[in-house]
């Protein structure tokens, strides 16, 4: 492992930040590149979800006449390839977004708080992944395999802006395996534990987590600069900050989130969240509880139909979801599907979830939504 570079090994996982395709189109002129298409914007492209918002525009032929590659003034004048063509990163302002159809935003809150509204003054539609409009009433919070009904009047060429939030990644993760199980029998309560990766705090902490595994095996002391822990070889509840009622940041946004897509302010969802040393890919112990009954033959079966799931469920091998197998996967797995043993009547399950955090976490559900407003 010493013999890998970090600017090397960081690349490796996150290597389809910037895409190439290794089967390339027998044309050579890409179907996404239309004159009749959307014109977008990409705002913090120069950050880990920044660039997978690139990678799965072009893995999904996302239709557009033009792109912007937007940041702040530190990464001003960078140049990035993308399909082929060179672009010059511009600094971020108001004009920046003049004639831009769809602005995709993972700059952080601050800046959204900030830009989301001038995009919209100027006519935009803006799909932000920040925590910064989620739970505003007048914004819709879109899965959009779960709740695409939320956001069933924005579309391009209305002649208006509007926002669209990208729930949290942790949130994403949970309801893409808990919704379809909803909607069968109703969950009056669920229970979730997370293990996050490296990769929901960014690239500079997947690059720390690296570095610190290497300085660690080389009984060296850890840098701890993302972190103000050691984070190789241990866990520790999430970086988020701890609220008043002992809650983190992270597990509250779960709480208020799920309740705000399902469109229920009755559900009980408490969370646990948890740092794991691993470098991408969430994953996540969820049990719930039904109003009505359900054994685990027919949810196994609903989640095996489910939009964007995948169930690897085989207790003969013991094999089960695990974060290396869905890194760079569009589809969120689930297995451990099993019934509760401390509730009556196939009353709860206990399920597992695994899911990209900056592919379906962040940058996909994003480009989702987007191709909704087509």
């Amino acid at each position: 492992m010493a013999s890998l570079s970090l600017q090397h090994s960081t690349h490796h996982f996150l290597s389809r930040a910037l895409p190439t395709r290794s089967k390339p189109k027998p044309t050579s002129i890409r179907m996404s590149l239309q004159q009749n298409a959307p014109s977008i914007a990409v705002v913090g492209v120069t950050g880990a979800v920044g660039q997978e918002f690139l990678s799965v525009l072009s893995d999904r032929d996302f239709p557009y006449r033009s792109i912007k590659m937007l940041a702040s003034n530190r990464s001003a004048g960078r140049r990035l390839t993308f399909e082929n063509k060179e672009y010059v990163v511009e600094e971020l302002t108001p004009e920046s977004f003049d004639g831009v159809d769809i602005a995709l935003f993972s700059a952080g809150g601050s800046i959204s708080k900030k830009f989301g509204p001038i995009a919209v003054e100027r006519g935009t539609i803006v799909v932000d992944n920040s925590s910064a409009f989620r739970m505003d009433e007048k914004v819709p919070l879109v899965i959009p395999e779960v709740n695409p009904e939320a956001m069933e009047n924005i579309k391009i060429g209305m002649g208006k802006g509007a926002i669209i939030a990208n729930p949290n990644c942790s949130t994403i993760i949970c309801l893409m395996a808990a919704t379809p199980l909803h909607k069968r029998a109703k969950v009056v309560r669920m229970v979730v534990s997370t293990y996050q990766a490296a990769s929901g705090a960014g690239a500079a902490a997947m690059e720390e987590l690296e570095l610190q595994t290497r300085e660690v095996l080389e009984g060296k002391p850890p840098t701890c600069k993302i972190f103000n822990q050691q984070y190789a070889f241990n866990i520790f509840s999430h970086n988020a900050s701890v609220l008043p009622n002992g809650y983190n940041e992270e597990e509250m946004k779960m709480v208020k989130e799920t309740r705000k897509i399902w469109n229920d302010k009755d559900i009980k969802v408490t969370a646990t969240c948890i740092r794991v040393p691993v470098m991408r890919a969430h994953a996540e112990s969820v049990n719930l509880q039904f109003e009505s009954p359900l054994d685990e033959d027919t949810a196994r079966d609903i989640l095996k139909n489910a939009p964007g799931v995948v169930v690897i469920d085989d207790r003969e091998s013991n094999h089960f979801p695990t974060p290396l197998e869905v890194s760079n996967k569009d589809d969120v797995a689930v297995g451990r599907i099993r019934q509760d043993l401390s509730l009556d009547g196939d009353q709860g399950l206990d399920i597992f979830v695994c899911g990209d955090q900056i592919r379906k976490g962040a940058a996909l559900n994003a480009i989702q939504i987007a191709e909704m407003l087509l």
